[in-house]
């Protein structure tokens, strides 16, 4: 189930990523899951913005060919 963030002044979508989901590595789903916003590098505050599941954090610290290749 997806979450809900209001940005504040300031923010920007890697540190969205990084303090919502985890790791900045999650910057471009998050902005596919809100790509009316895809534009925007600075928000402004106020806008909400949906946060994306995220999968296994352990698997995400693997560059994205090596991904599902450990048994």
């Amino acid at each position: 189930m997806s979450k809900v963030y209001t940005t504040i002044s300031g923010d920007m979508w890697d540190q969205i990523a990084y303090k919502q989901m985890g790791s900045v590595l999650y910057t471009d789903k998050l902005i596919k899951a809100n790509a009316d916003y895809a534009a925007m590098f600075v928000f402004p505050a106020g806008v909400v913005l949906t946060i994306p599941e995220v999968e296994d954090k352990e698997n995400m610290e693997l560059p994205p060919w090596k991904r599902g290749l450990l048994l």
